[in-house]
């Protein structure tokens, strides 16, 4: 994909150590020696020594192109263990900390926020909860939003359609402040891609033509967004066909800048977002990379339980590519 020869371009020889906490999981370890014999990040691998020794040898490589970290030898671990109390804010005690950080997650989220790393890629064999929790909790996410996202690049063919869903991944149903939020924090996602965002704040209604609660938020929402970002292309409420497809926008919402032509896609509530990422997927033949976690101070990648080998290499790219940017 031309997409990713982009955003290879843009990271092949920078260095960008990026760390996987499921370091003995068989696509894991396939998609990180790609990843290391191209020169596009410097892995590091978070695990038992043995175990992951282990692991690479049964994959056919050699454990000395690896680095690996074993939290129960680690020679920094005292000083983690009181930067980790110290980023609790005495929510936990350094006994706490001490059993926390024996856990994959939570150690490899500390290398990035002690920036030992650039950002962390998790999720084959964790659940969702069980890679954002530490990075919500450790990593925080940026001023001005207060909840993370997860998006989904949406791609058809060699990048003639590119879009991005979100939410589809992690609120269950924000309120008006939080999806605007996630449009703002979206917009930036499309811009990693070089999508030009033009947002569409999705709803069954289109200007008024339907009546409910669920209506009046994403109004809300709109509002609040376009505050937050006057100078973005955001527009709303919309129906996906107003969104979409010009000859529609022109009888639907024929004042507005976005309708017919958006891009950047946010769905009301994790229900619909979740839905129509998967229509997309399966009906469509979109291809849905994701989620992309939006919104933290240092990028966090949540991989799907069954992504594959292909799906941990592009992700990493994407993280990768999201730490450079964080550098600039």
């Amino acid at each position: 994909m031309e997409l990713f020869d982009g955003l290879r371009f843009k990271i092949v020889r920078k260095g960008i150590r990026i760390v996987f906490p499921e370091a003995t999981d068989a696509r894991v370890l396939g998609a990180v020696a790609r990843l290391r014999v191209e020169e596009l990040i410097t892995p590091i691998l978070i695990g038992k020594h043995d175990e992951v020794i282990q692991a690479i040898h049964h994959r056919g490589l050699q454990s000395s192109a690896f680095e690996i970290i074993d939290p129960d030898n680690y020679p920094e671990w005292d000083e983690m263990v009181e930067s980790f109390v110290a980023r609790r804010n005495g929510k936990i005690t350094k006994a706490d900390a001490e059993v926390l950080l024996k856990d994959e997650n939570y150690f490899g989220t500390m290398l990035v926020y002690m920036n030992k790393a650039d950002g962390l890629v998790s999720g084959a064999i964790h659940s969702t909860a069980d890679t954002v929790r530490p990075a919500l909790q450790i990593i925080k996410t940026k001023p001005g939003i207060s909840r993370t996202s997860g998006a989904f690049l949406m791609i058809r063919g060699r990048d003639e359609e590119k879009y991005l869903f979100s939410d589809c991944a992690i609120n269950v149903d924000p309120d008006a402040q939080a999806l605007a939020e996630i449009a703002i924090a979206s917009a930036e996602t499309a811009r990693l891609f070089d999508i030009d965002p033009k947002v569409a704040m999705l709803s069954f209604s289109t200007k008024g033509s339907g009546k409910a609660p669920s209506v009046d938020k994403v109004v809300e929402a709109t509002a609040i967004a376009k505050k937050l970002d006057p100078e973005l292309l955001l527009d709303g409420e919309l129906q996906f066909d107003a969104a979409y497809t010009n000859s529609v926008a022109q009888a639907k919402a024929p004042d507005s800048k976005v309708a017919g032509a958006a891009n950047v896609f946010v769905f009301p509530d994790l229900q619909a977002g979740n839905i129509g990422y998967k229509i997309a997927q399966r009906l469509g033949n979109f291809e849905a990379i994701g989620p992309i976690l939006q919104g933290l101070n240092k990028p966090v990648s949540d991989l799907s339980r069954g992504a594959n080998e292909e799906d941990v290499y592009k992700l990493s790219i994407i993280t990768a590519a999201q730490a450079l940017l964080n550098k600039d």
